[in-house]
C-alpha cells in the first residue's frame, strides 16, 4: 500500500477520481482525526465513499452495518472492482455457509480485509461478538442510519441494538450515514447511536435533475405506465408497490406487453434476486417492479424514471425512492400515483399497534397526502420538509410549476385560520382546525367544545381543498409551524402574529382534488361498436362456419366480435387482445379477421386506438395454468374444485373461459367417470346442429340433461370443434 499519500492522492489511486464532491473531504478528515460523524447526504452525493476511503487508510477493519443483504453484496462487489485483492471487503450475513464464514473471519484476523459489512441481526450474535472483540476496528459506519428512528421511513428495532453491541464489541468512532432524515430523525439517530456531539454533514437536498409529478390513481393506471414506458423505451426504472401481490401482477402485465421487467420483493429467494439486481444493472431487464426492499445502496446511475404505484408511508421514504433516478446527474422522472382510497387504506394498516405508533404513522401519511395534493412547486415543499428553503417559486421541473394554477389572494381566509388556532389554544392538527372552520360536528370537537369557539362554521362555504392550501402556504411561509414531533399540532409563529395585526397579501393555489373517482377516457370504448364492421365480420363468421361445417360461435362469440369493433385488431397478436381470443383461436381463425379489418381501416381512413391496446393478464392467470396442468395429470374435476377452494359451478367457469379462448383440453376421462356415454353422445349432437350455445336454449331442447352435464360437454364440444 502507498505511504504518506495526500488524501487527493488517495481518492485518485484507489477510486480514479481526481476531486472529492461537496462535503466528502471534510467528512473524511474528521473520521480520520477519529471523531464521531453524522452525514446526511442525498442518494447519488457518494455517502459510501466517506467510510470506504478511510476505512482503506486507516489501521484495522472498519464495520460497516448495513440493513439489506442485496445492498452488501453490491457494495462488496464494487469495491472489489478498485483492488486486485478479493479479500479487502467481505460480508458476513445469512446468506453464507459455514465455510465462507470461516473465510471471512480468517481473512479479517490477517489484517487483508478493510471493510466487513455486517446486517444488524449478525452483528448482534454471540460468536460474531466474540470475534469481533479479537479484532482491531478502525470505526464503526452505520449505513441507512434512518432505520434506528421510529420517525424514520424504514424502522429496524433492531438498530436499536447496536449501540449496547458496540459497548460489548469495543468502542471506536462511529460515522452514522443516511440519505433522508428531518431534524427530528437526526436528533433521534445521534442519541440511539450515543453520539450526541457527533459533528454533523448537510449536504442540499434539491435534485434540479429530477422532475416531480402526481397523477391521479384510476382504473386505467396499468395503461398509463405503460404507455409511459412506451415513450421512454429503452430506459431504465423502478415501480414501487407496496404489496408482493401487486409487484408480481404488474411485472407480469409488463411482460406481456413486451416490456422488459421483471418483479423484486422480499418474498423471492435470495439467489432470483441478486439475478434479478444483477440484470437490471447488466441492462438485460428496463424495468424492475418492487417493493420498498429494492434500491438500497444500488450503483446503476442511469435509472431514467421511478413511479410509485402506491402512495409511500412517508415522504421520507419517497423522497429516497425517486432519488435513485438520475444520480448521474441526467434525466430522471418521478412519477407517483395517488387516490384518497390508498391513503385509508395505509391508515388501517396501522391499526392494532400501539398508539404512539399509530399517530406517528399517520401524521407521516398526512404530509405525504398534503405533497400530493397540494399545487405549490414539489421542490419547494420537499425541501422545506427537510428543514431546507427553496427561494424560488417555480422551478420548472414539477407538474406543479409547468402547469400553474391560478392564484388568489386568501389573506382574509389566512386571518380566520390563525384566529381559529389561537381560539383552540394551539391544541390541535390541521384536519381539526378545518372541522371547526368548516363547523363540521365530529364528536372529538364536541367532547372539546368546539362548537362553542367564535370562529366555529365561519368558513363553511370554503372548500376543503382550499383551506388544505392555505395551511399548507401559510406553513411555507413562515406563518405557522407544524411540531413534527407532538403528531403535525399547529403553532402560530410570531411573523403569523405580526399577519393578524397587519394583514397583507396572501397568494394560494388551491388544491388539486383526488376525493373523487377521476376515470380516464377510455378510447376504446369512446364510441360503441362499429356497426358496419361488426355486420362484415359477422358475415365472415357464418361463411368460415359454413366452409368447415362447424357452429358460428365456435369461431368466435358475438362478445368477442363486438371488441373487435372497438379494438380493430389488425395482427394475430393484437387479435389476443380481444376478450375470449387465446393464441390458439388467434393462430386457427384470426388471420381472415384481420384482413377484413386492415382493409376497413384504411378504406375509412379510421383511426385505431394503438396507444391503448394494451395487453392484460388476468390476475387469476396462475390459477388457469394450475387448472390446465391438473386436467393434463387427470385429476378429478371435483378434486380441482375443493382444492381450489371453488364450488363446482365456479370451476366450471374457470374451464369454460380457458377452452373459449383457444386451449384445448381433454375431459374424457372424467367424463367417462361421471356420465353415460349416451347422454354425453346426444348432448354433443346437439351442439353440433345447434345455431347457438346459450345454455338456457339447451337446457329448454334437453330437458332431461342437468345444468352440468350440459356444460361439461359444451367444454368438451367447443374443445374439440373450436381448438
Amino acid at each position: 500500500m502507498k505511504q504518506k499519500m495526500s488524501l487527493q492522492e488517495s481518492l485518485k489511486y484507489y477510486f480514479g477520481f481526481d476531486t472529492f464532491k461537496g462535503d466528502q473531504e471534510a467528512i473524511i478528515k474528521n473520521l480520520l482525526d477519529g471523531n464521531d460523524t453524522f452525514v446526511l447526504m442525498p442518494t447519488g452525493g457518494g455517502k459510501s465513499l466517506c467510510y470506504q476511503l478511510p476505512a482503506l487508510l486507516m489501521e484495522g477493519t472498519a464495520i460497516v452495518i448495513s440493513p439489506l443483504i442485496a445492498l452488501m453484496k453490491n457494495q462488496v462487489d464494487a469495491i472489489k472492482h478498485y483492488s486486485e485483492e478479493d479479500n479487502l471487503a467481505h460480508f458476513l450475513n445469512s446468506s453464507l455457509n459455514k465455510a465462507s464464514i470461516e473465510q471471512v473471519k480468517e481473512d479479517v484476523k490477517s489484517g487483508k480485509t478493510k471493510l466487513l459489512y455486517v446486517a444488524p441481526e449478525s452483528l448482534t450474535k454471540e460468536d460474531n461478538v466474540e470475534f469481533l472483540q479479537s479484532v482491531k476496528i478502525s470505526f464503526y459506519a452505520v449505513d441507512e442510519a434512518h432505520c434506528i428512528s421510529e420517525w424514520g421511513h424504514d424502522f429496524r428495532p433492531e438498530y436499536r441494538r447496536i449501540r449496547p453491541i458496540i459497548e460489548k464489541i469495543g468502542k471506536s468512532p462511529i460515522i452514522a450515514l443516511t440519505a433522508t432524515a428531518t431534524d427530528k430523525v437526526r436528533t433521534d439517530i445521534k442519541k440511539s447511536l450515543g453520539i450526541p456531539d457527533a459533528k454533523d454533514f448537510k449536504s442540499s437536498f434539491n435534485r434540479p435533475n429530477l422532475y416531480y409529478e402526481v397523477r391521479s390513481k384510476t382504473k386505467d393506471i396499468d395503461k398509463d405506465i405503460i404507455r409511459f414506458i412506451r415513450q421512454n423505451e429503452g430506459k431504465s426504472g423502478i415501480i414501487y408497490c407496496l404489496s408482493r401481490k401487486k409487484v408480481e401482477e404488474l411485472a407480469e402485465i409488463l411482460q406481456a406487453n413486451k416490456i422488459r421487467a421483471a418483479a423484486y420483493h422480499a418474498g423471492l429467494e435470495q439467489q432470483v434476486r441478486s439475478e434479478t439486481q444483477d440484470k437490471f444493472v447488466m441492462e438485460e431487464i428496463d424495468v424492475i417492479v418492487a417493493t420498498i426492499a429494492f434500491g438500497m445502496g444500488i450503483d446503476k446511475p442511469d435509472v431514467r424514471f421511478v413511479i410509485h404505484y402506491d402512495i409511500p408511508k412517508s415522504l421520507e421514504g419517497y423522497y429516497q425512492e425517486t432519488g435513485r433516478a438520475g444520480r448521474d446527474g441526467g434525466e430522471g422522472k418521478c412519477i407517483a400515483f395517488f387516490t384518497n382510497k390508498d391513503l385509508q387504506k395505509l391508515e388501517k394498516f396501522t391499526e392494532g399497534k400501539p398508539v404512539a405508533e399509530q399517530e406517528i404513522g399517520r401524521q407521516l401519511l398526512q404530509e405525504t397526502a398534503n405533497y400530493c395534493e397540494s399545487s405549490v412547486c414539489r421542490r419547494k415543499l420537499l425541501l422545506h420538509y427537510f428543514g431546507e428553503e427553496y427561494e424560488q417559486d417555480n422551478c420548472g421541473n414539477c407538474d406543479n410549476c409547468l402547469h400553474p394554477k391560478k392564484r388568489t389572494d386568501a389573506k382574509d381566509l389566512l386571518v380566520l385560520a390563525l384566529k381559529t388556532i389561537l381560539l383552540a389554544k394551539e391544541n390541535f392538527k390541521m384536519d381539526i382546525i378545518i372541522d371547526i372552520l368548516r363547523g363540521n360536528e365530529t364528536e372529538f370537537g364536541l367532547s372539546h367544545k368546539h362548537d362553542q369557539l367564535e370562529t366555529f362554521g365561519e368558513g363553511a362555504d370554503v372548500e376543503e381543498t382550499m383551506w388544505k392550501a392555505v395551511f399548507n402556504q401559510a406553513i411555507l411561509s413562515g406563518y405557522l409551524n407544524k411540531e413534527i414531533e407532538n403528531y403535525g399540532v399547529l403553532k402560530v409563529t410570531k411573523e403569523g402574529k405580526k399577519f393578524l395585526k397587519k394583514p397583507t397579501e396572501f397568494m394560494v393555489v388551491e388544491n388539486n382534488d383526488f376525493d373523487e373517482d377521476v376515470e380516464m377516457v377510455d378510447l376504446v370504448h369512446s364510441g360503441g361498436a362499429d356497426e358496419t364492421l361488426f355486420s362484415m365480420l359477422m358475415d365472415l363468421r357464418k361463411s368460415i362456419s359454413k366452409k368447415l361445417k362447424i357452429p358460428a360461435y365456435v369461431i368466435f362469440q358475438e362478445n368477442s366480435i363486438d371488441a373487435m369493433c372497438t379494438l380493430y385488431p389488425i395482427t394475430l397478436e393484437e387479435m389476443q387482445n380481444i376478450p375470449g381470443v387465446g393464441a390458439g383461436k388467434a393462430k386457427r381463425y384470426g388471420q381472415e379477421f384481420c384482413n377484413v379489418i386492415k382493409k376497413y381501416c384504411e378504406e375509412n381512413e379510421i383511426e385505431r386506438p394503438t396507444d391503448m391496446r394494451v395487453r392484460t393478464v388476468a390476475n387469476k392467470s396462475k390459477r388457469k395454468v394450475d387448472i390446465i396442468q391438473r386436467i393434463d395429470r387427470q385429476v378429478a374435476l371435483d378434486d380441482i374444485a375443493e382444492s381450489l377452494g371453488l364450488d363446482f359451478g365456479e370451476l366450471l367457469d374457470e374451464v369454460e373461459a380457458i377452452v373459449y379462448s383457444g386451449t384445448k383440453l381433454n375431459i374424457d376421462y372424467f367424463l367417462e367417470d361421471v356420465m353415460d356415454e349416451d347422454v354425453v353422445d346426444e348432448i354433443y349432437d346437439y351442439f353440433k346442429e345447434s345455431e347457438t350455445d346459450d345454455l338456457e336454449v339447451a337446457l329448454r331442447a334437453l330437458d332431461d340433461c342437468s345444468d352440468d352435464e350440459i356444460r361439461l360437454v359444451r367444454i368438451k364440444f367447443i374443445s374439440e370443434m373450436a381448438n
